[in-house]
């Protein structure tokens, strides 16, 4: 091959070069083949991403050298970067700063928030404990967002993007909490709405004072109300939902009061009729499970009372859910004196699905009961297997507009209380709740990340 010849393709395959990498400065192409797709950016994210009119700084607080799977998570976070600085258009910049590399950096990374993890990791012949951090900073403007701990996979990318929307939102969407029909406080479920904060303002609504329900509330939260809907407050919800709105609705018709040892079923107070109208019967009987919670019964023993724990079949621990958005990726949640929920929509157009079932090993029981904490239960008592306990439904549920609910067949299931009757929930018991109201309230896709 002639000198000259040579040179030239050498000049054409430098300039190829030269070409890719400016294409390649412009342009984040990132093949994503895992099963799951995890490197994939979600439609929530993306179109979050599009919105965005300012500027956005992740400050990435990571020790360096650390052990191989922290090190992965370092350049998963790295490359997930990259690619939300791309998708915004650069309205994401990022910068990595390591705080183990002085006293005073460390200082500074646990005053914005980021919390070390301590660990094991082998040196040469020894093993040495080792601070790493692992977390990141958002600000925009005045607003900052801690991440103190990023998570790896689908929970890096849900807590980056609820991150950046909480921090880019202007005015929050509302969330209304029902009040006026004997229902606990907002307060009263303090986990649920620490929760909802993230992303919406949480208020009270006592539609009693209002002449209809504002259009703008994303959701109406109806939680174990005790006191008679007027015919007139229904009609207001109805009238909401044909606007468009949201109704999650926790609520059972059963008294469910163990000091007394008698179960009972309560009148209507108006929520039955109003859910038969729309094809949604809440059951007169208590769900029993053989996956059940326990509770503490005192007894004599000779000269000594001794607390005791007994497995009680009307405290369902459920692990059994559907993959609607509400439920899915749920492990566990107690579900206590819970009834079945059935439905038979009156329109065709109106689509129903399951959210939340009992186990394999349920049963039913008919009101009144009288509750026997020593009662031996068998096989036999069990013969009502996957009994649905929630559900969601969408379409014309009042009227022509398309609307949303989630029904749930048990008012105190994330309810923490007030006073020194409040306590400590299961987390998956908050989660339900947050993500049905997640899901009827956010119309952008969060919820699929959640």
């Amino acid at each position: 091959m002639k000198k000259s010849k040579v040179i030239t393709q050498l000049l054409i395959f430098l300039g190829i070069l030269v070409v890719v990498n400016m294409i390649s400065e412009k342009v984040f192409l990132r093949l994503d083949f895992a099963a799951d797709k995890r490197y994939t950016l979600s439609k929530a994210s993306k179109d979050i991403l599009n919105d965005l009119d300012d500027v956005v700084t992740v400050t990435a607080y990571f020790t360096e050298d650390l052990p191989p799977e922290y090190q992965k998570l370092r350049t998963d976070f790295g490359d997930m970067l990259i690619e939300y600085e791309n998708r915004s258009g650069g309205n994401v910049v990022y910068e990595f700063i390591n705080p183990n590399k002085s006293e005073e950096a460390e200082q500074q990374a646990q005053q914005k928030g980021i919390i070390p993890r301590i660990l094991t990791v082998p040196r040469k012949d020894q093993v040495k404990q080792l601070r790493a951090y692992l977390g990141a900073v958002l600000q925009m403007g005045e607003k900052t967002e801690v991440i103190p701990v990023i998570q790896p996979g689908g929970s890096m990318e849900y807590s980056l993007t609820t991150s950046i929307k909480k921090i880019s939102v202007v005015d929050k969407p509302k969330v209304a909490f029902l009040q006026g029909h004997g229902e606990p406080s907002p307060n009263a479920s303090v986990q649920v709405l620490q929760q909802l904060a993230v992303l919406y303002d949480v208020e009270p609504l006592n539609i009693t004072d209002t002449a209809e329900i504002p259009s703008y509330y994303k959701t109406i939260a109806i939680v174990n109300p005790t006191d008679t809907f007027p015919q007139s407050h229904l009609s207001k919800l109805d009238a909401y939902l044909n606007t468009g709105g949201s109704i999650y609705l926790a609520y059972n018709n059963l008294q469910s009061d163990l000091q007394s040892q008698y179960l009972s079923t309560l009148p209507d107070i108006g929520i039955q009729g109003w859910l038969a109208d729309k094809g949604i019967t809440l059951g007169n009987q208590y769900v029993i499970d053989a996956d059940c919670g326990a509770v503490t019964v005192r007894q004599q023993n000779g000269p000594f009372i001794m607390n005791r724990q007994i497995e009680f079949p009307y405290f369902p621990v459920v692990s059994k859910f559907s993959e609607h958005p509400v439920s899915k990726g749920l492990e566990q949640i107690i579900m206590p004196f819970v009834s079945a929920v059935s439905y038979l929509p009156n329109d065709s157009s109106v689509h129903i699905e399951p959210l939340v079932f009992s186990s394999g090993n349920s049963g039913v029981v008919s009101t009144p009961v009288f509750v026997d904490i020593q009662k031996e239960w068998t096989q036999n008592d069990f013969n009502a297997p996957n009994q649905v306990l929630a559900i969601a439904a969408e379409g014309p549920l009042a009227g022509t507009a398309l609307s949303k609910m989630v029904v749930i067949a048990n008012g105190s299931f994330a309810v923490n209380g007030e006073g020194q009757q409040q306590q400590q929930l299961n987390a998956d018991n908050v989660n339900l709740a947050s993500n049905a109201i997640d899901w009827l309230s956010d119309d952008t896709g969060l919820i699929d990340l959640r």
